[in-house]
């Protein structure tokens, strides 16, 4: 049985590292019909929340228990979802994929801060790596400082930072069902968005020419979202830290085929060696935990 129980974490995880991995494109196709990157996140997660409180039913008076801290994990969660679309939407897949897979660093960092944990030989190793892959990157003689070259880029490092400060947040709140969790994860992100779409004042103006097809497609992804997010809950349940992140690195294959063959989004020999040290970061990063137990 737990051997039954790891195989379906291990696929768990694979699946939505497919789904982040490819979710760019549904968006793209949304956004070349007129619907901005903001309502098409709102309108999806709006369905995705609906469909998992329907399914899964996830008791909101455990938010007493995590009073603040839930708030925060919310709102984290929220930013991790509308800047990971939006910087899809506005740049190259990979880089800002890259940037956001900067994680880790910011993992490291905040752990440190936020909950007293001790660098060990890992996390130096990692920061160290994160930092050394940025600069071989994002590095241009001309342009000085190793820096995001565009709002897209800088959307995406936001949104791995956001990322990682949710990764932390759940640690402070292991004692919340995975049902909530995944229920922060779809509210935060219709509130961020549903809070910019009313200050844009722009909503009802998107929502109304919107083909049935199109909201069909809406429909199609935020059913996808909403099985996602409950199947990334299950497989961190069941599966050791240093797994989980091997099997994430997935989603950077499966966007680097996807951009390549979608997009036709080559990355240069500089951006590849930038991504191995990020993405060896990404995978020492499972070992902080493991050395520490």
């Amino acid at each position: 049985m737990a051997s039954k129980q790891k195989v379906v974490a291990i696929l768990s995880l694979l699946n939505a590292a497919l789904v982040w991995g490819l979710i760019w494109y549904p968006f793209r196709a949304l956004a070349q019909q007129g619907i901005s990157g903001e309502a098409a996140t709102f309108l999806t997660y709006a369905i995705a929340l609906a469909l998992g409180l329907l399914l899964f039913r996830p008791s909101w008076r455990e938010l007493r228990a995590a009073r603040w801290w839930g708030v925060a994990l919310t709102l984290c969660a929220g930013w991790t979802n509308l800047g990971y679309v939006l910087a899809m939407l506005g740049g190259e897949v990979m880089r800002v994929l890259l940037l956001f897979y900067l994680a880790p660093l910011w993992t490291v960092l905040l752990s440190h801060f936020m909950l007293g944990e001790r660098l060990n030989r890992y996390g130096y190793l990692i920061i160290g790596l994160s930092l050394g892959g940025a600069f071989v990157m994002l590095w241009r003689p001309e342009r000085g400082l190793p820096l995001p070259q565009n709002p897209a880029e800088w959307i995406g490092l936001s949104a791995g930072f956001a990322f990682a400060l949710t990764n932390v947040l759940v640690r402070r709140v292991q004692h919340l069902s995975m049902a909530l969790k995944a229920g922060s994860v779809w509210f935060g992100t219709v509130l961020l968005t549903g809070c910019a779409l009313l200050y844009h004042g722009n909503l009802a103006a998107e929502v109304a020419p919107i083909a049935p097809e199109t909201w069909g497609l809406m429909a199609a992804i935020a059913l996808v979202l909403c099985a996602t997010s409950y199947s990334v809950q299950y497989g961190l349940t069941h599966l050791p830290a240093n797994q989980a992140i091997l099997l994430f690195m997935f989603e950077l294959v499966a966007a680097a085929v996807s951009s390549y063959l979608l997009a036709g989004e080559r990355m240069s020999a500089q951006e590849i060696a930038g991504a191995v040290l990020i993405v060896t970061a990404s995978v020492f990063s499972g070992k902080l935990h493991e050395e520490s137990s």
